[in-house]
């Protein structure tokens, strides 16, 4: 999951922020759906124009995969380090959960 999630959870700090925002998606898990019906879009109400999703030109997912160093499942890998976590503050809602 580490390479997937261009994440380094080697500290204890990168580790507790996912482990608190999975308590806090397991508390949605009370919220009564019931007689809510399924969303298929924010503009469901209007007319959304959709372009077909044919490659035309390139088609060259190998050859830009040679780029990275590393892949995995077919995703670029990240080298370790690049994503810098925020600090959590006091006023966050995930901080509370």
């Amino acid at each position: 999951m580490e390479p997937l999630a261009l994440a380094d959870f080697g500290s204890g700090e990168a580790v507790a922020r996912p482990e608190k925002a999975i308590a806090f998606a397991y508390r949605l898990c009370a919220v009564a759906t019931d007689r809510v019906g399924p969303v298929q879009s924010v503009l469901e109400d209007g007319c959304l124009c959709l372009r077909s999703d044919n490659v035309v030109e390139g088609n060259c997912a190998e050859e830009l995969l040679q780029n990275s160093r590393r892949d995995v499942e077919e995703y670029f890998v990240a080298l370790p380090g690049r994503i810098s976590w925020p600090k959590l503050d006091e006023k966050e809602p995930l901080s509370h959960c």
